[in-house]
């Protein structure tokens, strides 16, 4: 197939497109290489994607010397002329939208990054889409959408109406207006709810990575809530997995859906959502104690409140997704922790 796949400098990203040129499917790839996080880690991901460039220009196609069925654009989303031309030029068969401005944190300090990227930019490959006829759009949403939600585990039929940060408020619109357009155009779509990713090649700003730089240079980590969080970790391999079957298996309506008590995760157009998570959750303090183990180092700890934005647990009901797709992600937090710890060793050659 010929896949288009934005957000290709970032983790899920990156790791889908590796998996996809694998197989043997033609993959067209979108970053706008933000600095949001150490642009260093995008340029790695992008050279064992096959990009030597030291740099990157707008709208310039790029051809991978590793896979020459991948090509790679620098484009901003939000740039709509740009989009537009590479679906005209390309007519991919599927798209998976991956890029977005990522973080519940950032939200507080530049909501209108997400706008741009996740409101502004989505419209632009929504419309894309009705455009070029594009077979199935599978795309990102967050555990977050769940926001005030204490009904656990989180399923997709649940009310999400309550997020608690501009991040999850922009996935949720996702999820509306992908609805909006395969109910009007018919174009089939897959939102897809990850649960906290993790794994080699992870983002900086995250949990795992901060530990992991601090606890090395015998820094304290920020423990917060005290340490009384919970969060279903999900490992990036498990995530690609769960990806890659929804961009194969293309949405359809469900026949059995009631406007008198209306399904959530599904819809009479051709629309769907699922969990990607390990539907089991990890106490904070027991993430922590496996990354001491991975690094054979005891962790200092500075413990704070909550921070705004953040909830206290996490913990995904993947049943849609095993009944749909027979899938369910299985793999342990500590050999998960363990394969991170070994690609930040190399990377960072400590």
């Amino acid at each position: 197939m010929r896949v288009l796949v934005t957000g290709t400098a970032g983790f899920i990203g990156f790791h889908l497109a590796k998996r996809l040129l694998k197989r043997g499917d033609e993959v067209i790839g979108i970053d706008n290489i933000n600095d949001y996080y150490d642009v260093n880690v995008k340029y790695g991901r992008l050279k064992e994607l096959g990009f030597k460039e030291s740099s990157f220009e707008f709208g310039k196609r790029y051809i991978s010397k590793k896979y020459p069925n991948h090509i790679f654009y620098r484009v901003d989303l939000a740039d709509k002329e740009a989009v537009e031309k590479i679906f005209k030029e390309h007519k991919p068969n599927r798209v998976c939208n991956l890029a977005a401005q990522a973080g519940v944190r950032y939200s507080l300090k530049n909501p209108d990054a997400y706008i741009h990227s996740n409101i502004v930019g989505f419209m632009n490959i929504l419309e894309a889409c009705r455009n070029y006829e594009v077979e199935h759009l599978a795309y990102a949403s967050s555990s977050s959408v769940y926001g005030l939600n204490e009904t656990m585990p989180f399923s997709v039929h649940h009310n999400v109406d309550h997020p608690i940060s501009l991040y999850a408020a922009t996935k949720k619109s996702n999820e509306l207006m992908a609805h909006t357009y395969s109910y009007l155009y018919n174009i089939p779509t897959t939102g897809l709810r990850f649960f906290t990713v993790y794994g080699p090649w992870g983002r900086p700003d995250m949990a795992l990575f901060l530990f992991t730089k601090a606890i090395l240079e015998d820094r304290a980590i920020d423990v917060f809530n005290y340490g009384k969080m919970k969060r279903d970790f999900t490992y990036i391999d498990d995530i690609i997995e769960g990806v890659v079957r929804v961009i194969d298996n293309i949405a359809k309506p469900n026949p059995n859906w009631s406007g008198k008590n209306p399904d959530p995760a599904s819809s009479k157009a051709p629309y769907r959502v699922y969990n990607i998570g390990n539907g089991s959750p990890v106490e904070l303090m027991d993430f922590i104690r496996a990354i001491e183990k991975a690094l054979n180092k005891e962790a200092k700890k500075n413990y704070l409140p909550i921070q705004p934005g953040d909830v206290p647990a996490t913990w995904a009901n993947t049943s849609s997704l095993e009944k749909d797709l027979g899938y369910k992600p299985n793999t342990p937090i500590q050999k998960g922790v363990d394969e991170f710890i070994k690609w930040y060793r190399e990377f960072y050659r400590v």
